[in-house]
């Protein structure tokens, strides 16, 4: 009888063994599969982020759009009728939020949730969603309920709360605030995206491996702080009721559901995005994972750019302590 002899099989013959080892995603901005053109998709970004400020117009944002939405949901002019009690400050804070969504850091939240738009069906999608979205509100939360209680206490003494005309060649003390908060916002956000298209270190390697979804808390936290410097009229009014209201308390609940007010719409037209797509959305994004990436990168870079250069050198220029910053004429 002939002995049977037991042959190894190799990697070639039971399953077969990558080239070359696949990229290592380090976090949920960064997956490693970076453009190949990725100094063309920054230097793209960055000329998209400069010309925003270029034609972005503050008054037709905060005015027709903010103050048209926040007068019909109220059913009243909103910045001429007084803030009657806590009960139509904590409507005033929601609906202000509502109205002031479209901010250059709501579209940023909404490009870097490009990674878990999720495979399978349209529901299981949903519930994929659900979670980083979810992540992204404990951030922010955390850094508006804590701002609003802050305000609440010492709020008449901050520089918010001032409401001193702005002067040429100087800056008011609210203005220091918003330039000092928006330039670390726009700074932070401009670096996360040029980790993801991996021309610096991911600051989330190491955590992520603990906590994945560190990067959409980061995120949301950088979305909170848009209210410790923002200069929105109804947000400021808002700021001023429960800054004079002395409650802290109140101040948390109304800074907090002025943030969820904020990206609600976002969170809206995310859910109708990851419901609608097909497979045919998911299939191009999953044959060049590099596509999420520089959807990502975008988002981030453009919302960076634009945020920095427009609230401190477009600012500075405004106030003449610059000669000049480029303009289009109805900014």
């Amino acid at each position: 009888m002939a002995r049977r002899t037991s042959v190894e099989i190799g990697p070639t013959e039971a399953t077969a063994a990558p080239s070359k080892s696949a990229p290592r995603a380090t976090s949920l901005l960064v997956n490693g599969h970076f453009p190949r053109r990725r100094w063309w998709v920054l230097g793209l970004s960055v000329l998209g982020g400069f010309l925003l400020t270029v034609v972005w117009s503050a008054e037709f944002v905060d005015r027709t759009i903010g103050d048209s939405v926040a007068d019909t949901l109220l059913g009243h002019d909103a910045k001429g009728t007084p803030i009657a009690g806590i009960g139509a400050g904590v409507a005033f804070a929601f609906v202000s939020g509502l109205a002031g969504t479209f901010t250059a850091c709501n579209i940023a939240a909404f490009g870097a949730m490009a990674p878990v738009l999720g495979t399978g069906g349209r529901w299981s999608r949903l519930r994929h969603m659900f979670g980083p979205l979810g992540w992204l509100s404990v951030g922010m939360i955390a850094v508006s309920a804590s701002y609003g209680a802050v305000v609440g206490l010492v709020g008449t003494a901050m520089p918010q709360f001032s409401t001193a005309a702005n002067t040429a060649g100087g800056l008011s003390a609210r203005s220091v605030q918003s330039l000092v908060v928006f330039g670390l916002i726009g700074l932070a956000m401009t670096y996360l995206g040029l980790a993801a298209l991996g021309i610096v270190p991911d600051p989330f390697a190491r955590v992520s491996r603990r906590f994945p979804n560190a990067p959409m808390v980061v995120l949301g936290a950088l979305i909170g702080g848009f209210l410790v410097g923002r200069p929105f009229a109804l947000f400021r009014q808002m700021f001023r009721d429960a800054a004079e209201s002395g409650n802290p308390l109140y101040g948390a609940l109304a800074f907090t559901l002025q943030s969820l007010g904020n990206i609600l719409v976002i969170a809206v037209l995310l859910g109708t995005v990851t419901l609608v797509s097909g497979p045919r959305l998911r299939r191009w994004l999953a044959a060049r994972p590099s596509r999420v990436a520089t959807i990502t990168a975008v988002a981030l870079l453009v919302a960076g750019v634009f945020t920095f250069l427009y609230w401190d050198v477009r600012l500075l220029a405004r106030r003449e302590i610059i000669p000049w910053y480029p303009t289009a004429p109805w900014s």
